[in-house]
């Protein structure tokens, strides 16, 4: 199974494969909590991808450690 990504610097989706996604959360300035994956491509580039928490909080991958 693989995640779907949109890369900006190429401007085309992209797939990656799940051992090389990590779930992740930021905190804005106004202090909500965002919910994202995060996948490295081939040439080592992190993309991120916004999900909702419901699907955050399923998600079987491992949490990238901050």
């Amino acid at each position: 199974m693989s995640v779907e990504f949109y890369d900006v610097k190429t401007r085309q989706k992209v797939s990656i494969d799940d051992k090389n996604v990590l779930k992740t959360t930021f905190t804005t300035a106004n202090g909500q909590v965002r919910y994202g994956l995060r996948g490295k491509t081939k040439d080592g580039r992190m993309l991120t991808k916004f999900v909702s928490k419901a699907d955050w909080d399923k998600s079987k991958y491992p949490e990238e450690k901050k």
